[in-house]
């Protein structure tokens, strides 16, 4: 099933969209603004379905929240350090919106923007392609970029998350979604129960403001091991919550499973591939029960646990890093898959 609706308008009065992808017992609602993940629903081991994802009831409280539920953030997802970078010799200065550092790309993130819908289907399987132009300069970075982020639901039980960017000319690009997850439900508490493994032996280290120091460190013997299955509270605290840059184990570009979760109560699973080289692991650490979600729940600290497949963080200062740096002759062009289950 595929339908459009608006829901709301911008302050310019422009339709806010919200899209409905159907198969089966799974349901994802995508709205305009953000290209926003707000809903996704599925079944437990005994058939009960409820919303998974952290969000809001009303699309306009997005604007005013610097949690990201759902968004497709960008230019350039995470940190980016003193807010600035030099590319072509040139020093590129950014809105400071963390302390000293760039956050999300400040006011400029995409994901409190609206983005020009267009559903379709394929094969069967219902899909929305949204689109956004950022000019030259937006946020402080240079040269103008066309985007596109595609959802599809497909039959087997699979998100499919797209992402396309074509850049006038040299650009850092780095986009995410920034889902948080809770496979028990939205509001059933937190997330330390759900168990993790990951195909990620090494983890960028972070000084005290979350900006890489350079060095990649081995995951083993760390609270930062994932690569045997173990819950999500067990090493939190000696890890200070968890919002690291996690680096996939393989040096290609092809699509790779690198994440499995497992909720035990609801018996909810998610396993999650994706081309990107890295994902940031983020366990809600600054949700305080002030954020008042769908439902009129507040969600406290721990509440949701996002996945962001991206690019290292702070990689416009870092050479030696995974290049962000995309142009006419090198398009941004990477997917995400979100597949749910049970057991």
């Amino acid at each position: 099933m595929l339908t459009k609706r608006s829901v709301a308008t911008t302050a310019e009065g422009d339709d806010i969209y919200l899209i409905t992808l159907s198969q089966g017992d799974i349901t994802a609602e995508i709205l305009s603004l953000g290209a926003n993940l707000k809903t996704l629903k599925t079944p437990d081991r005994n058939g009960e379905i409820r919303d998974i994802v952290l969000g809001f009831d009303n699309p306009l409280d997005n604007l005013t929240s610097t949690t990201y539920f759902g968004q497709v953030v960008g230019r350039f997802a995470n940190r980016i350090a003193n807010a600035e970078f030099v590319l072509d010799g040139k020093t590129c200065v950014l809105e400071k919106n963390e302390g000293n550092n760039s956050l999300h790309s400040g006011r400029s993130n995409w994901g409190w923007r609206n983005w020009h819908v267009e559903t379709f289907d394929l094969n069967g399987d219902p899909g929305v392609v949204l689109s956004l132009f950022s000019p030259s300069g937006d946020g402080g970075f240079p040269h103008a970029v066309n985007c596109t982020v595609s959802y599809v639901l497909t039959s087997n039980g699979s998100l499919h998350v797209e992402y396309e960017a074509t850049a006038s000319g040299p650009t850092p690009i780095n986009l995410t979604n920034h889902t948080y997850f809770n496979l028990g439900g939205a509001a059933s508490g937190t997330i330390l129960g759900h168990e993790l493994q990951l195909a990620c032996d090494r983890y960028l280290e972070v000084d005290a403001a979350a900006i890489p120091t350079g060095r990649i460190i081995d995951v083993q013997g760390t609270a930062f091991d994932f690569t045997k299955k173990k819950s999500i509270g067990r090493d939190i605290d000696k890890a200070g919550g968890y919002d690291h840059c996690f680096i996939l184990s393989r040096n290609s570009e092809k699509m790779v499973e690198f994440a499995s979760v497992h909720e035990p109560i609801s018996g909810r699973t998610m396993k999650i591939s994706t081309t990107m080289p890295a994902v940031q692991i983020y366990t809600g650490n600054f949700l305080k029960a002030k954020e008042i979600g769908k439902g009129n729940v507040a969600y406290p600290k721990h509440a949701g646990m996002c996945f962001e497949t991206q690019y290292y963080p702070d990689s416009p200062n870092h050479p030696e890093f995974p290049s962000c740096i995309f142009n006419k002759e090198r398009s941004f062009k990477h997917a995400t898959i979100f597949s749910f289950g049970c057991k």
